[in-house]
């Protein structure tokens, strides 16, 4: 088997201007990125960017880099166009991983593409078991709720499922968090840009909605190994720095 990995790096952000680039001890946080994704089995990484100054920063790992179109409407529209840009089959298998984890375990990124590989569906993803009642009732925690077969039912920022008759304390073991990794087949990519939003995206604000509510399975599976937090904040990137203390080289 063989997947290209895919790191889409944004250069805007709301809550952190120019994240890709914060330095994480001399180096910018999308380099942490791509080298934890070339300690995977990819046969390829590329990062999907709209800035030059990302592909700048990125030469000395020697990683190939995109340049995208700035008005993409989603990470999703992002990876259509460097699917295309890369030419790649329609059962080519894509691994999308986010800019902005800098301490994503690369067995993750190997992970998730077997899933698919050994699957029907056209889409993958992972999870992890929720471990307390403040992460299951957090709304910027992403839940899922899957089938005996493996494949997600829902995705929500509700507590789900929902235990009726709730014991003092509640049962997690059911409860599960959604980890925005995806492996996608690339001709599903391209057929995802022709679906039409759904309303329940709307409401959640999860795009991986449009995908169940267009009756298309999404392969889930518990991730091999709990992943520690990304950076979508200054709290969150200093948090980062104090995890990767002496990592840097």
């Amino acid at each position: 088997m063989s997947f290209v990995v895919v790191i889409p790096a944004r250069f805007s952000s709301t809550r952190l201007p120019g994240k890709p680039l914060a330095d994480i001890h001399g180096k910018p946080m999308i380099q942490w990125v791509v080298e934890q994704a070339q300690k995977s089995q990819a046969m390829r990484v590329v990062v999907a960017t709209d800035d030059a100054r990302i592909r700048d920063a990125l030469r000395p790992c020697a990683v190939e880099v995109c340049i995208t179109s700035a008005h993409h409407d989603s990470g999703t529209e992002r990876l259509a166009e460097v699917v295309e840009q890369l030419a790649l089959d329609d059962d080519d298998i894509v691994v999308n991983v986010q800019g902005d984890e800098p301490l994503l375990p690369p067995q993750l990124v190997d992970q998730v593409a077997h899933l698919l590989a050994n699957s029907t569906a056209p889409m993958a993803t992972l999870c992890t078991p929720i471990e307390s009642v403040n992460e299951l009732n957090d709304i910027n925690v992403v839940k899922v709720v899957q089938s005996a077969s493996g494949h997600a039912l829902y995705f929500s920022r509700a507590p789900i499922p929902f235990e009726r008759d709730a014991n003092e304390p509640p049962d997690l073991s059911q409860c599960r968090r959604h980890i925005g990794i995806y492996a996608y087949r690339a001709g599903f990519i391209r057929r995802y840009l022709a679906l039409p939003v759904s309303p329940l995206e709307q409401l959640e604000k999860l795009e991986q909605l449009r995908v169940l509510w267009h009756s298309e399975s999404i392969a889930i599976s518990d991730a091999c190994t709990r992943p520690q937090p990304g950076v979508d904040t200054p709290a969150d990137l200093d948090a980062v720095r104090q995890l990767l203390v002496g990592h840097a080289r």
